[in-house]
């Protein structure tokens, strides 16, 4: 399937592995996410949702189960495909935004850019175009300390997705914002991943963003159901 971007199956991770104590987090996960679907996982606190998204985002692995992102295996790549895999092809929002606070919002979302060789004069002119997307147009040249916090986030947005990933992981992204803002900064999320065909996975504890997604997707005992 020419539009699959993401799919696990049999994924199972455990702590202190090997050890009396051993102690499973993901057992025989299953999961495929297809171009242009939002995705919402739920899930408790300490149910493994990080975990899981950390092993979609190649940031840990997996004790066994198979893992492809677009259509590529990458439960057994090397170090460098791994790296290369999530500098151009994923894309991470956390909780909070991470931004570097010395560098302005178009320098931030300049950085990924530049790291993958583009020229600095390309990578500002698409950093100003995705700022214009989430209504930031006026504010490139201001550092995070100069933001409120939902500006902030639509900047991690705009980093996330300066690149043109095919997979964007975020974990709670609004989850520190008040429910206006959230509201709004989830609304803009949405218009980027529609308006890019990526898939998004998308963990929450906020139950109406959840039900506004394509699909949600509960975590439970490690298991998605």
């Amino acid at each position: 399937m020419s539009d699959l971007i993401l799919k696990m199956e049999g994924l199972y991770k455990s702590y202190n592995p090997g050890k009396s104590n051993v102690i499973p987090v993901l057992q025989d996960c299953d999961l495929t996410l297809i171009a242009g679907q939002v995705v919402s996982l739920v899930a408790p606190s300490g149910a493994g949702k990080s975990t899981l998204l950390h092993i979609a985002g190649l940031l840990d692995t997996a004790d066994s189960g198979s893992l492809q992102i677009v259509g590529q295996d990458m439960a057994n790549a090397d170090d460098k495909l791994r790296t290369d895999m999530r500098r151009m092809k994923i894309g991470f929002v956390y909780q909070f935004h991470h931004l570097l606070p010395e560098f302005t919002a178009v320098e931030n979302i300049m950085l990924p850019q530049q790291a993958t060789g583009l020229r600095s004069s390309v990578a500002r002119l698409h950093a100003l175009e995705l700022l214009d997307q989430v209504g930031l147009a006026d504010r490139g040249h201001h550092r995070p300390g100069e933001m409120s916090g939902g500006e902030q986030q639509r900047v991690a947005f705009c980093r996330a997705l300066a690149n043109a990933p095919k997979l964007l992981l975020a974990d709670e992204p609004t989850g520190n914002l008040d429910p206006e803002t959230s509201d709004h900064v989830f609304s803009v999320l949405m218009h980027l991943v529609r308006a890019t065909g990526m898939a998004a996975l998308i963990a929450t504890h906020n139950m109406d963003l959840a039900g506004r997604m394509d699909r949600q997707v509960r975590l439970s005992k490690g298991q998605i159901l």
